[in-house]
C-alpha cells in the first residue's frame, strides 16, 4: 500500500471510492445523493491541487484507490494557517491502518506548507473514528447540536482540532 498525492487521473477512482464511504452512514453526503460527474470531480482535484494550503492524499493498494484524507485550507489571511479535513477509507480496508497512514501523510504536508491548525468533524456516535482522531492527536473542541438531519432525526457532532 502506498499512500501518495491525489492526480486529475484519479478522478473516477475516486468518485467511485467517495460514492462507497457514502455508504457506510457516517459521512455528509446520504448514499446516492452524490451527483457529482467524472468531469466534475476532475475539476474539483485541479482547483484543490492548485491552492497551496489544501491538498488531496489518497491511499493505493494494487492500484485501487482504497482511502482518502482530504485538507481544504482557509482562503482569507486570517484563517489560511488552518485546514478542515475529510476522511474515507474502504470498509474492506478499515481497522488496516490504512487512516493511520493518510493522517502520518498529512501531517508532513501541513508542516511543510505552514498549516498550523487540522480541523473535522465526526457525527458523535461514530464511535471508532471518533477514537482513532484522539489517537492521532486530535482534541474535543465542542459538539455542533443538531448539525445533521439523518433520516429526520437531528443529529450532533463533536468538532475536534490538532496543531500541528
Amino acid at each position: 500500500m502506498v499512500v501518495r498525492k491525489i492526480e486529475v487521473s484519479d478522478a473516477a477512482a475516486f468518485l467511485e471510492l467517495s460514492n462507497h464511504v457514502d455508504k457506510s452512514g457516517y459521512m455528509l453526503y446520504e448514499e446516492g445523493e452524490r451527483k457529482t460527474t467524472p468531469n466534475q470531480q476532475e475539476k474539483m482535484i485541479e482547483r484543490v491541487l492548485s491552492e497551496p494550503n489544501s491538498m488531496i492524499f489518497v491511499a493505493v493498494d494494487e492500484g485501487k484507490l482504497i482511502g482518502y484524507i482530504c485538507a481544504f485550507g482557509g482562503s482569507v489571511i486570517r484563517n489560511k494557517h488552518s485546514a478542515y479535513l475529510v476522511l474515507g477509507v474502504h470498509n474492506g480496508y478499515r481497522g488496516k491502518g490504512v487512516a493511520t497512514m493518510l493522517f502520518d501523510r498529512l501531517f508532513t504536508w501541513a508542516q511543510e506548507v505552514g498549516i498550523t491548525r487540522l480541523e473535522l468533524t465526526v457525527i458523535t456516535d461514530n464511535v471508532k473514528a471518533f477514537n482513532l482522531y484522539r489517537k492521532m492527536g486530535f482534541v474535543l473542541e465542542g459538539e455542533k447540536v443538531h448539525s445533521l438531519m439523518i433520516n429526520g432525526v437531528p443529529t450532533n457532532e463533536y468538532y475536534l482540532y490538532k496543531l500541528i
